[in-house]
């Protein structure tokens, strides 16, 4: 059975282009990595679940946050794992400094026995599109794509970068 998971790219105009919200995912294995890790809020879709509930309850679960109003679709993406990701996008603003992600339990190090205990979402933080595509999944990349062709928008520059020191 295909796993399907389902997100909402939250996204908001700056003074740069257009930006959209990402998430670097938590715990000791993702610390050091940050070019190709973000991600939207996302997460699995339970037996029965709508779609788009599953999105709006893994964005309060990961942001802390409601998400009210119209989601318009971006489509799905199969990650390189052979997950299911079914995307959606709002206007809506979010301050990372008021990130609460849920937290997950996680076997660490990896076949040791060891349990740890991790938020799920480590940071939140606003990208430009183009510096999106480049910090993001590669496999959720054509979210941005599309999402500019509903915005109209093209990339701007962004001063925040995913790499850190660059």
């Amino acid at each position: 059975m295909v796993l399907r998971s389902a997100g909402i790219l939250l996204h908001r105009a700056a003074m740069v282009g257009h930006e959209v919200l990402l998430v670097h995912p938590g715990g000791p294995f993702w610390r050091r990595k940050k070019v190709g890790v973000w991600q939207m809020p996302k997460g699995l879709i339970e037996q029965g679940e709508d779609e788009e509930a599953a999105a709006r309850r893994e964005v309060g679960e990961e942001l802390g946050i409601t998400v009210e109003g119209k989601l318009s679709p971006l489509g799905e993406v199969r990650q390189s794992g052979g997950k299911i990701v079914i995307a959606f996008t709002i206007a809506r603003d979010f301050d990372p400094a008021s990130l609460a992600s849920n937290t997950i339990e996680i076997e660490w190090p990896p076949r040791s026995g060891q349990k740890l205990t991790v938020p799920e979402i480590d940071e939140a933080r606003w990208f430009v599109l183009e510096e999106a595509r480049r910090c993001m999944l590669p496999s959720q990349a054509p979210l941005i794509d599309r999402l500019a062709g509903i915005l109209q928008a093209a990339p701007g520059l962004n001063p925040q970068r995913c790499q850190d020191g660059e």
